[in-house]
C-alpha cells in the first residue's frame, strides 16, 4: 500500500490569523472547497464544513469537553483527529491534515489515484 500524496494549500500566516474572531472553529474557502478548521489543544485540524448526516455547518458547533467536534443540530459528536462519530450514529466526518509552518498554515488535500484505464 503506497503512502498518500497531498497537494498543500496556504491558508494563513499563522493560527492567531486563522483563529482571530477568537473562536476555536472557522470556516474557510480553500480552492474552491469550504473546510472547517478546528483550533484543539494549540494544534489545528481540518474536516468537512457540512455534517454528514444533515447538513448542518460545523463551524456553528463546538467542542466538548472531551475534544470532539459537535454538530450543532443533533449534536453527533465526532473525534477531530480520525472524523470517527463518537455518538454512535455510524457517520463520519471527512478530515484533512494541517501543518503550520514557518511559511504559514497549510492544509493537504488528497491526490486523485486515477489510473488511467
Amino acid at each position: 500500500m503506497s503512502e498518500k500524496k497531498y497537494t498543500w494549500h496556504k491558508i494563513a500566516e499563522s493560527k492567531e490569523e486563522l483563529f482571530a474572531s477568537g473562536k476555536s472553529l472557522t470556516e474557510i474557502s480553500v480552492n474552491q472547497k469550504q473546510i472547517c478548521f478546528v483550533l484543539k489543544q494549540d494544534k489545528i485540524f481540518g474536516c468537512a464544513h457540512k455534517c454528514p448526516h444533515a447538513g448542518a455547518k460545523m463551524s456553528d458547533g463546538w467542542l466538548d469537553a472531551q475534544g470532539c467536534i459537535v454538530c450543532p443540530l443533533h449534536r453527533y459528536r465526532f473525534d477531530i483527529t480520525n472524523g470517527r462519530n463518537v455518538s454512535g450514529e455510524g457517520y463520519y466526518l471527512k478530515t484533512y491534515p494541517v501543518e503550520l509552518r514557518e511559511e504559514g498554515v497549510f492544509v493537504g488535500f488528497e491526490e486523485s489515484k486515477w489510473l488511467g484505464f
